[in-house]
C-alpha cells in the first residue's frame, strides 16, 4: 500500500453520524493496529492530510490531539506528528501474548533468559496452591513485538504437570496444549511501579520509567491453578482495557 492509499483510508464516511474527527482517530488506531503504520512513522501534516481526505484542518488537529492524549500519536515542536506505537490489550480475553500480538498485526518473540527448575519461593507456593517444599519449573524471558521489547516475564509451573523446560520451545502454550492443560480462566492484578535498574536494561528503557506489574493465575477447568505468570510491562507502550457492561441500573 502506498502512503497516498494508506492515508486515503482515514477518509470518514459522510453517511455515518459519528463525528468525523472520531472517524478519522478510529481509522488511524485500525492503522495502527494492523501494523501499517508502526512506532516512529511520521504523520503528515494537518493541512496536508485535510486537503488529502476532504476535512478540515481543524478536524485533523482534533484528531491528533485525542490520539495524543491516550499515548498513541506524539507530538515534537518543531518535527511533527508520530506514532507512538502502544498496543491496548482487553482484560476480558484470555489468550497468550503471541497470539494477541498477531491479532493486532505484530510480529511476537522471544527472548529467553532462563529456564530451569527449583524449589518454589513462598509467594509462588501462595499463588499455585501448592507445598513450600514442593519444586517449580521457572520461564523467564523478555517478550517483543516487531522486535521491539514489551514485557520480562516469568512463568511458573508446578513439576507435577511440566518438570523438563526442554519441553518449552518459542511457546509456553503450545507446551501445555501438548499435555492437554489448557487453562479456561484467568486472574490477574495489575500494579504500577518505578522500573528496576536491571527492567530498564532489559526494556531499553530511560530511567526513571514506569513499569506496569501483572500477576496472572491460570486455573483448569477443574478450578485447580495452572501456572502464575508475573510480567513487567513497558508502561509508556502497552495499555490494558477493560469493556464494563451495565447490570440492568435502575434509577
Amino acid at each position: 500500500m502506498t502512503p497516498d492509499q494508506l492515508f486515503t483510508a482515514l477518509t470518514p464516511n459522510p453517511h455515518d453520524r459519528k463525528p468525523l474527527y472520531l472517524q478519522v482517530g478510529d481509522r488511524l488506531r485500525d492503522l495502527i493496529a494492523t501494523g501499517a503504520l508502526k512506532r516512529g512513522d511520521a504523520m503528515p501534516p494537518e493541512r496536508e492530510l485535510a486537503v488529502r481526505i476532504g476535512v478540515s484542518r481543524v478536524t485533523i488537529r482534533k484528531a491528533f490531539e485525542e490520539l495524543v492524549g491516550t499515548g498513541t500519536l506524539s507530538q515534537k515542536p518543531g518535527a511533527g506528528t508520530f506514532v507512538s506505537g502502544r498496543i491496548e490489550q482487553p482484560l476480558s480475553i484470555l489468550q497468550s501474548f503471541s497470539e494477541d500480538m498477531r491479532a493486532r498485526g505484530h510480529k511476537p518473540g522471544s527472548i529467553w533468559l532462563d529456564k530451569h527448575v527449583a524449589r518454589t519461593s513462598p509467594d509462588e507456593a501462595m499463588a499455585l496452591g501448592i507445598a513450600p517444599t514442593a519444586r517449580v519449573m521457572r520461564l523467564k524471558r523478555i517478550r517483543t513485538a516487531n522486535g521491539q521489547p514489551m514485557a520480562v516475564e516469568t512463568a511458573v509451573i508446578s513439576t507435577r504437570y511440566l518438570d523438563d523446560p526442554d519441553s518449552v520451545g518459542h511457546s509456553f502454550y503450545a507446551a501445555l496444549r501438548e499435555h492437554d492443560l489448557l487453562p479456561v480462566r484467568a486472574l490477574q492484578r495489575i500494579r504500577s511501579r518505578l522500573a528496576f535498574v536491571h527492567e530498564t536494561e532489559l526494556l531499553h528503557l530511560d530511567t526513571p520509567s514506569a513499569i506496569l506489574d501483572i500477576e496472572r493465575r491460570s486455573f483448569l477447568p477443574d478450578g485447580r491453578v495452572l501456572e502464575v505468570t508475573f510480567s513487567s510491562y513497558r508502561a509508556d507502550l502497552y495499555d490494558f482495557v477493560v469493556e464494563i457492561r451495565t447490570a440492568g441500573i435502575q434509577e
